[in-house]
């Protein structure tokens, strides 16, 4: 089992609110139990390893994928729900409670995080955290202290790992 709650070390600045670090079985069940889920995926899913997971999660509990900067051909011809969208759009329409969401039927109230830059998506999710009560959860190898929870640093075995156990777990 991997410890995913160690090494939050942080690099950048942060608030009075920081994320919480969680273990994959915390991960899981968060997902499980979100009524409106969006798996939201960076570049940097593209490494074969993580899009693998990437489906697989999604597949899991029917979650739509926000592909972000140029992650959309990793799930073209796979059997998921993803479109294209900006991050940063993205961010400023999850603080809209009354936005329409990808699908039109509203926003929503769980996004999972996976394979973004940290010092853009950390950006990015000050807005989230600072004026919407969305839950949001970083799958990321990498600790995001402006999510609402999230992983710690993990190697690249470990994050792996972890991933797995998130599946495993779904």
């Amino acid at each position: 089992m991997v410890d995913t709650t160690k090494n939050t070390k942080l690099f950048t600045s942060y608030g009075v609110k920081t994320s919480k670090a969680i273990t994959t079985e915390v991960a899981a069940k968060l997902i499980s139990k979100a009524k409106r889920p969006l798996l939201v995926v960076g570049t940097s899913v593209l490494n074969p390893d993580v899009l693998d997971r990437a489906v697989k999660i999604a597949q899991a509990k029917n979650i739509p994928i926000a592909a972000t900067g140029t992650s959309m051909p990793g799930f073209v011809g796979k059997d998921v729900n993803a479109k294209y969208i900006n991050l940063h759009q993205l961010g400023f329409y999850l603080t809209d409670p009354n936005w329409p969401g990808l699908d039109g039927k509203g926003n929503y109230d769980t996004v999972i995080l996976l394979g973004h830059m940290k010092y853009y998506v950390n950006q990015v999710l000050s807005a989230t955290k600072n004026f919407s009560d969305i839950r949001t959860i970083s799958i990321d190898n990498k600790y995001i202290q402006n999510a609402t929870m999230s992983f710690g640093n993990l190697s690249r075995a470990d994050h792996i790992e972890a991933l797995d156990e998130v599946i495993n777990l779904l």
